[in-house]
């Protein structure tokens, strides 16, 4: 770790603790800084708060005082949820106090370089993809970011010949400064999270950040397939290299439908790749193009494509049953994912989905029904995605309580050669905490099959 001297005996305000929260503020303890953390929980509700006030940080809990401000902070480190409309936080702007998100912390203390990878879709098949990929050609990279491990906790450890693969989320990439990933990869753009942002422009901006601070000497993968993201890498300054899968290319890494392409030459076929879906192809495109820049090799890259079967909860080979296959795709919260899911598959489905009703519309499903042969629908939306079911000439529908129920009756209606696609179009809080629990309760279901 680099022990920089930037926070030393400075006042700095952690707003907000989870584990990021807790991870900065114990590094800026250490580092020097006078630390005070404020979060909404009662402190008697909260064990990281006392744990964090038995190593002698200053705690607020159970309210955001308006006066906060007032004790002098030269920074503040913000959970990477907590919007820019926060009233502390625009009275930070007003104040000309730096906001930054824990990523920050991690860039200017790391001795290794980052990989930063974000997009709308893929960010963490392709940060877990390239991962494998690097670990298993002896590289010994690290992982980190929003898919689950603190990145200032890595850094701290990390050696210079090692490299964090990071998975970076808009909210996180809207709290940086100087944060330079050596690789930088925008895997996709599509409309979300716009009651954090408040337009897809803000949206774009927040992920343009993870290459506006690379120079020549870096590099931006980006997808050349959408032309609002084309527009954004026309402004950065790093080494260009597109990806596509519209077809063979003469620059970058393409696909089309029997090869993937380094630079127009064939580097391998693709019926040696075991992840299905072709919305999975760019994140394969994504892990394999900064693999090569890092001289991974070749026969390596080829054993995890032909082993890696996905990241849990993302159209998740769970088990196959008397020549049925179950996979779990829970972290599809929205139609786009489920439509992504549903297209990755040409055999018969029984889909199993709901959750959650924000209103949307199940439209966008529509074109890829046609080998949907049934869907048992759960939680609040159980009546319209049945009714939408129906409107697609689909005519088993059944509805039910729960996963557990739901995986009994989809196995009950399905045939030998059918997919059960867990693949929900709705965020799961109507009846669990987050999607991870939703798919831990499948796959529990799916095993107790016999």
């Amino acid at each position: 770790m680099k022990h920089i001297t930037t926070f030393e005996s400075k006042k700095v305000l952690v707003l907000g603790l989870a584990k990021s929260g807790v991870a900065a503020a114990e590094l800026l303890h250490r580092l020097g800084a006078f630390v005070t953390v404020n979060d909404a929980k009662p402190f008697e509700e909260s064990p990281d708060a006392q744990g964090l006030l038995s190593k002698g940080i200053t705690v607020i809990c159970g309210r955001h005082p308006d006066d906060l401000l007032d004790e002098g902070f030269e920074y503040v480190i913000k959970n990477p949820g907590i919007p820019y409309h926060n009233p502390i936080i625009k009275d930070a702007g007003t104040r000309g106090i730096p906001v930054w998100t824990e990523i920050e912390l991690a860039y200017l203390i790391s001795e290794a370089p980052f990989i930063g990878i974000t997009g709308s879709n893929g960010k963490t098949t392709t940060t877990t993809l390239l991962f494998h990929m690097l670990n298993q050609g002896g590289q010994k990279p690290l992982i980190a970011g929003n898919i689950g491990t603190v990145a200032c906790t890595v850094a701290e450890s990390a050696k210079p010949e090692q490299v964090i693969v990071t998975e970076l989320s808009s909210f996180q990439l809207m709290g940086i400064n100087s944060f330079r990933p050596t690789i930088s990869i925008l895997t996709n753009l599509y409309e979300a999270h716009l009651d954090y942002h408040g337009s897809f422009d803000e949206y774009g901006e927040a992920k343009f950040a993870v290459t506006k601070n690379q120079t020549p000497e870096d590099i931006f993968i980006y997808n050349m397939d959408q032309p609002a993201i084309v527009k954004y890498a026309k402004r950065s300054n790093a080494q260009l290299l597109p990806f596509s899968t519209k077809g063979r290319q003469e620059n970058g890494i393409s696909a089309d439908a029997t090869h993937i392409y380094w630079f127009g030459e064939p580097y391998l076929e693709r019926k040696m790749i075991a992840l299905p879906g072709e919305h999975n192809l760019e994140n394969i495109l994504c892990a394999l193009a900064a693999s090569i820049l890092l001289e991974c090799p070749k026969e390596t890259i080829q054993h995890v494509l032909t082993s890696f079967t996905g990241v849990k909860h993302r159209t998740q080979f769970v088990r196959e049953w008397n020549q049925r296959k179950f996979f779990n795709d829970s972290k599809a919260t929205n139609t786009l994912a489920t439509k992504s899911a549903l297209a990755a598959f040409k055999q018969p489905i029984i889909l199993i989905a709901g959750g959650l009703d924000r209103g949307h519309s199940f439209e966008e499903l529509r074109e890829h029904m046609g080998h949907v042969k049934a869907i048992v629908s759960f939680g609040e939306t159980s009546n319209r995605l049945s009714d939408f079911g129906a409107s697609c000439g689909v005519n088993k529908l059944e509805k039910v309580e729960n996963i557990q129920q739901a995986v009994k009756v989809a196995t009950s209606l399905s045939e030998p050669h059918d997919v059960i696609l867990l693949s929900p179009a709705c965020a799961s809080w109507d009846q669990y905490a987050n999607f991870e629990l939703r798919g831990d309760d499948f796959i529990e279901a799916v095993f107790q099959i016999k």
